[in-house]
């Protein structure tokens, strides 16, 4: 059972940097904390061995324990103004598209204090109808319903208004739909009401605000708000619709105007009423979402945004768990450049919370980066997906076993979703914040992404081979200047999600002298995008074929913080293939395979790479994750794609299992030979090519690699291919290529199916 978990407000840091620890602890009413630099975060009995170095720091010892708490849910807040308290009557306008109407009262705009039942709520009352609330503060509330649930998914226009001369309440609920049996319009009236409370607090929609001021607030909306209004008057929607036909209403009607289209990239929400009533969307609701007026058209929000004038909302979203930090301290000048975590330890529970370590600003400590991937990391945060998602053990090949970690997960819903998961209301996970307890970039916890690379980690340590450590962010805000450091940039397992500036600071790497080792699968594969002004922030839209959990809303392709085409790479014009010459074929999760050296191993290019390693064996016909070194996820060549034509495919998997299966966006047309174990092109292949400033790229094209590397104390072709490799690639003499005799076409440049392979029920087959 957990019970510790915690957080920093950095990932990466160099020295100067100042780190704030924020922990919480779930019964010990004390914390042990300290340092370790990460060797190895394995510790299954089949895995490399856990190793952890300790670090004496200043700060290491016990400290109290305390559990801290977070909101969930994303809503607007508009700052209390003169404009907005002193109103005594009103209209309140906006259209909604509710995705759970039936779970209760949920707030839709609102200047309403709940400890004094003080102004005006427009919300969604518990019988899933519309409905407007207006109080004193004295103790008079009138309420007004229309009296006809909401349909889920479907836009609506509500307008409200309070007459303080009449003291008569208006509703209106109008679908904007026709469907058998709806009502195209629901009107209500009511009155007389007492004088309506002047309310201080903040004026918010899809929540409630709390009266203490502080983060919380209540009733969260599930859904897409667009254009909400408010004015100083009491109007029927007819008249607010004539008096913004003109598209600038006069400034003395409306006291709100919000334009969700505007300040898009950012947390902004923008009043046009000239009023200044501008607002921030708080835990990061979805942006860039289509509005009630989306007619199909376009399907880029910057070429049409008044139709993307919508924001999505969730009970569940979170960009900061806001906790106070227990431990501050400033990374030394001493420190050398490597993973470390901070330990932290209460009962019987340990938990481990990343830190890499840069060198100095502007400066290297080696020729050799390992290149942390930390938007992946991010993207698989927390995530839950064995939890909860349809035919999880199929998925997996095998039973399922949950850790602690994972029970964790299914127990505090408060620290927040993974972008494999779903919201409350069926909607995918677009954002993802690492400001909060993160389970799965622990040690000791199943080996994927993070503590998956500790095996490289490893295996480095164990060459004794000094390196840097960078992440993704450092390459997000530093582009080719922190790769031009370096002569030789690795990755590590699982580099999935880039996005533009990482992929053109390494596209541009290899225009010069710089040597890449792309050392695992599935990478390069989706297009992500960095929050704009918030740290750590990462957004992605899962749109198009592909392997995903869940699927993007039609019209929602873009991506909100840089209005790029989300999805695939591929499907962006831009192929992995022509970044690091394979890109993602199949996968599958039950067991691994090994690789079969190709004709190509020959070549005079390649000479340096199997120095002690004949042809003849079999390359990874072992390793801690399933029994070899292809597996999991698997990344081919495939020239007609980019992979460019003198690249040396210098070994190719084979005998995969009926789990390993193509990818999607593989798939032209459904067939029966989909699998490792009918289609030879269900392959992963090793890969190498220069480039043109004497560079070169080296890929290996599986997930399951490093876990190969520690086989028979590192005394294995998996570990001896890539010490050749790495030697070459550390050494200062360019690489060059020359075509003519040694050039021959490209192994596996068709797709076609060799004649020597039998097809099911085929002359002379079985």
């Amino acid at each position: 059972m957990k019970q510790i978990v915690g957080y920093c407000d950095r990932w990466s840091a160099q020295p100067g940097d100042t780190i704030r620890v924020m922990v919480s602890t779930y019964g010990p009413k004390r914390f042990q904390a300290g340092l370790v630099r990460v060797i190895c975060g394995d510790d299954r009995p089949l895995g490399p061995g856990f190793k952890e170095q300790p670090v004496a720091v200043p700060w290491q010892g016990e400290y109290p324990g305390r559990t801290q708490t977070n909101p969930t849910g994303s809503y607007v807040r508009v700052p209390a103004s003169d404009s907005l308290t002193r109103i005594s009557s009103f209209t309140v306008q906006t259209w909604v598209f509710a995705t759970t109407p039936h779970q209760g009262r949920q707030a839709l705009i609102a200047k309403w204090d709940r400890a004094r039942s003080e102004g005006f709520a427009l919300s969604i009352g518990a019988d899933g109808a519309s409905e407007i609330r207006v109080g004193d503060g004295a103790g008079a509330v009138a309420s007004l319903s229309s009296g006809v649930p909401l349909l889920a998914e479907r836009w609506y226009r509500l307008t409200a208004s309070y007459d303080a001369a009449s003291g008569r309440l208006a509703l209106e609920q109008c679908p904007q739909f026709k469907l058998p049996g709806q009502a195209s319009r629901v009107e209500s009236r009511t009155g007389p009401m007492h004088a309506l409370g002047a309310c201080s607090l903040p004026l918010t929609m899809a929540a409630l605000p709390d009266p203490t001021g502080d983060r919380w607030a209540s009733d969260y909306f599930n859904g897409k708000l667009d254009s909400p209004r408010l004015a100083a008057h009491a109007l029927d929607a007819a008249s607010l619709a004539d008096a913004l036909s003109s598209g600038q209403p006069p400034s003395e009607l409306l006291v709100g105007w919000w334009d969700f289209a505007l300040d898009m990239r950012g947390d902004g929400v923008t009043d046009r009423s000239g009023y200044g009533n501008h607002g921030e969307t708080i835990n990061l609701p979805s942006r860039a979402c289509k509005g009630w007026n989306w007619d199909g058209s376009q399907h880029d929000w910057r070429v049409a945004p008044h139709q993307y004038g919508a924001i999505h909302f969730h009970d569940d979203d979170l960009s900061d768990a806001g906790w106070s930090p227990d431990i501050t301290f400033t990374v030394p000048q001493t420190w050398r450049s490597a993973v470390y975590a901070i330990k932290l330890e209460a009962g019987d529970d340990v938990t481990y919370l990343p830190l890499f370590v840069r060198p100095p600003a502007d400066t290297a400590t080696s020729p050799l980066a390992l290149l942390a991937s930390t938007a992946t990391y991010l993207a698989y945060a927390n995530s839950r997906i064995t939890l909860h998602v349809d035919f999880a053990e199929i998925r997996r090949g095998h039973v399922l076993a949950y850790d602690a970690e994972e029970a964790f997960l299914q127990e505090h819903g408060e620290i927040g979703l993974s972008t494999y998961d779903t919201h409350s209301d069926g909607s995918g996970v677009r954002y993802s914040s690492r400001l909060r307890p993160i389970l799965t970039t622990g040690l000791r916890t199943r080996v994927w992404n993070f503590n998956a690379d500790t095996h490289l980690i490893a295996w480095l340590e164990h060459l004794g081979l000094a390196f840097d450590v960078i992440t993704d962010e450092d390459l997000e805000r530093e582009g080719l200047a922190l790769l031009s450091r370096y002569r030789t940039v690795i990755t590590g397992t699982h580099p999935e999600y880039w996005s533009t500036k990482m992929w053109s600071a390494l596209a541009a790497y290899q225009q010069t002298s710089g040597r890449f080792m792309y050392l695992g699968g599935n990478g390069f594969y989706w297009r992500a995008a960095f929050h704009p002004t918030r740290a750590g922030v990462l957004e992605i839209r899962r749109c198009g074929a592909a392997a995903k959990y869940w699927d993007e809303e039609p019209g929602e392709y873009h991506l909100a913080f840089t209005g790029e085409l989300g999805g695939l790479w591929r499907r962006c014009g831009q192929p992995p293939q022509t970044l690091v010459g394979i890109g993602t074929r199949a996968t599958g999760f039950d067991r691994s395979s090994y690789y079969r050296f190709t004709a190509a191993a020959n070549d005079a290019r390649a000479a340096f790479m199997l120095e002690g390693i004949s042809t003849q064996e079999r390359l990874g016909d072992f390793g801690s994750i399933g029994g070899g070194a292809s597996g999991l996820e698997i990344d081919a060549a495939d020239f007609a794609l980019g992979t460019p034509p003198h690249a040396l495919i210098i070994a190719s998997s084979e005998q995969h299992s009926p789990d390993m299966m193509f990818a999607p966006e593989e798939i032209l047309f459904q067939h029966s030979m989909m699998s490792g174990e009918d289609n030879p092109q269900v392959r992963a292949d090793v890969v190498f090519y220069e480039t043109v400033g004497g560079g070169a790229v080296f890929a290996v094209g599986s997930i399951a690699w490093c876990a190969s590397l520690a086989h028979d104390d590192y005394r294995n072709n998996v570990a001896r291919l890539m010490a050749n490799v790495l030697r070459r690639f550390l050494s200062p003499e360019p690489f060059v290529f020359r075509p003519g005799a040694e050039w021959r076409e490209p192994p596996h440049a068709s797709r076609a199916i060799p004649a020597s392979v039998r097809l099911p029920g085929a002359a002379g087959g079985s």
